[in-house]
């Protein structure tokens, strides 16, 4: 017979891995399923996916064991946010110590935060692992979810986590009902070394072109993150070395200097995606699998914390009596989480919407609101509060 465990994570991307120790931490059994083997140690090289870690989020990783594991040469602070309009003298600033924190933000590279998060499972034994697993089949009774995994035995468990990203089997095969629309916009990523001092500053410019932000690394280094339509994408792509250097300088007004590429340019399709209800029976969904929003405000993996932060609090709320996959709880998670989502979708994708308009009145209104809110201090601080979460 087959022992019913606590929970089974589906999807060992970073979201997956932090549910899976935040559980275990919390002295639930836990079975990881996911395709995502443990990566290789690479320290050597700049990766080219980078995640801006908010301070709430970063309590959470420290709460797990996770941020001390951090490499911690290869982890930048953000002291400032300074955001440019497409008018001249359209700016927004942030500065940590208005808000009264060490840092707005930390920038942290995927494969660094991967390797502390296995690195954290690997002290709790209450974790099992079938990686590589691909799940083939899921099915619920009144007691527990089984999950058919090809090539593995069965896995039954009182809850189902779906952290398997943005085309989530969990959530097709659950048919949980799911809102999706293709941004008309490529991310184009890479590391660019500078011949400037980056202050410790995340910029962004909201551009006719699209959006560009340059966030800080370590030893003058920065990450491009510049999110274009198809075509500038494709022409971009097609540059030369020299010749992305010397647009990213124009592009930048020259403020960090002159630019050396470090990683080669990498390209992900942008969405909007909302799951209005993560949850069903025995099953619940976490991260990209739940919600996508536009990284322009660098919130897409602290919107997948913060689903592991709360739901770890729900499931554990009640002591040693609960059941995991109890409805009721996962309603309550579902509704505490909701507000948090759809603020932050709102603000991405209008700001996506308004900052792509070419109507002169709009293009007035977005400028001024943007200086507007700089000159605000209430404002400021309320949106600061917001990402800082």
């Amino acid at each position: 017979m087959i022992s019913v465990r606590d929970a089974v994570v589906i999807g060992s991307g970073l979201v997956g891995l932090a549910a899976a120790v935040a559980l275990a931490r919390a002295g639930l059994e836990v079975t990881l399923i996911g395709s995502e083997e443990r990566p290789p140690d690479g320290s050597g090289s700049w990766d080219q996916r980078i995640y801006a870690i908010s301070p709430g989020s970063g309590e959470l990783l420290q709460s797990l064991g996770v941020w001390e594991r951090l490499r911690q040469d290869r982890l930048q602070a953000v002291r400032t946010m300074d955001i440019r309009g497409d008018a001249l003298g359209s700016r927004l600033e942030f500065q940590a110590i208005d808000s009264g924190v060490e840092a707005l933000a930390w920038i942290v590279e995927s494969s660094n935060l991967a390797s502390a998060l296995w690195q954290a499972l690997d002290d709790e034994p209450a974790v099992d692992l079938v990686i590589p697993g691909r799940p083939s089949r899921l099915s619920v009774d009144g007691e527990a979810v089984t999950v058919d995994v090809e090539g593995n035995a069965p896995v039954r468990a009182r809850l189902a986590i779906g952290a398997d990203g943005a085309s989530s089997w969990v959530r097709r095969t659950a048919g949980l009902r799911v809102s999706s629309r293709a941004y008309p916009q490529t991310a184009i990523v890479a590391n660019f070394r500078i011949s400037g001092d980056h202050g410790a500053t995340a910029r962004q410019w909201f551009r006719p072109d699209g959006i560009l932000a340059l966030l800080p690394l370590p030893g003058g280094v920065v990450s491009m993150v510049w999110s274009v339509n198809t075509d500038a994408a494709s022409r971009l792509l097609a540059l030369a070395p020299d010749e992305l250097e010397a647009s990213l300088e124009i592009a930048s007004g020259r403020a960090l200097g002159s630019f050396s590429l470090v990683t080669p340019p990498a390209t992900f399709p942008l969405r909007l995606l909302d799951c209005p209800t993560p949850v069903g029976e025995r099953l619940v969904l976490v991260g990209d699998a739940a919600h996508n929003v536009h990284p322009l405000a660098g919130q897409g993996m602290n919107l997948g914390l913060r689903d592991v932060r709360d739901l770890a609090r729900v499931l554990t709320e009640r002591g040693a009596e609960r059941d995991c996959g109890n409805r009721v709880l996962l309603r309550r998670h579902a509704r505490a989480r909701r507000e948090d989502v759809l603020a932050t979708m709102a603000v991405t994708d209008g700001l996506q919407h308004l900052f792509s308009s070419r109507v002169p009145a709009v293009e007035w209104l977005r400028n001024a609101g943007l200086s507007l809110t700089g000159r605000l201090p209430m404002i400021r601080r309320a949106l600061a509060r917001h990402a800082l979460a």
